[in-house]
């Protein structure tokens, strides 16, 4: 997860701390969305990437925000991962910068077909990866 976690701030400026929990609504978001099986895939391959999501689940995952509101009025859903996200401060060019880098990082643990079928199963999801 450190090495995520460093990829992460390196690339959208953000710090550990928010980066964390960031990625641990990405890794929520991704378990509810997805296709169990390779999630399941992904998520044994990231070190800590459970504590992440515990934590990100803990907190709520930010969900604040204009974004937010209008996710939550449409049933969660990729919306409702952006209005989480905004919510933890993150500017809609950090989101799409923090999912390549996630999907990034997967293909390099998991790789290309486990994240494939992630991606083609969630709608919305491609132009955030």
């Amino acid at each position: 997860m450190e090495d995520l976690i460093a990829r992460v701030t390196a690339t959208t400026g953000l710090d550990a701390g928010t980066a964390q929990k960031a990625i641990g609504a990405v890794l929520n978001f991704l378990q509810k969305e997805g296709p169990p099986e390779e999630v399941g895939q992904l998520l044994e391959k990231i070190p800590g990437g459970a504590e992440a999501m515990a934590a990100a689940a803990a907190d709520g995952g930010g969900g604040g925000g204009l974004m937010g509101a209008l996710g939550g009025l449409m049933g969660g859903g990729i919306m409702g991962l952006a209005g989480q996200l905004q919510g933890l401060g993150l500017g809609m060019g950090q989101i799409q910068t923090l999912g390549k880098e996630l999907f990034a990082y997967g293909r390099e643990v998991a790789g290309e077909d486990t994240m494939g079928a992630i991606a083609g199963a969630i709608p919305g999801l491609s132009q955030f990866v």
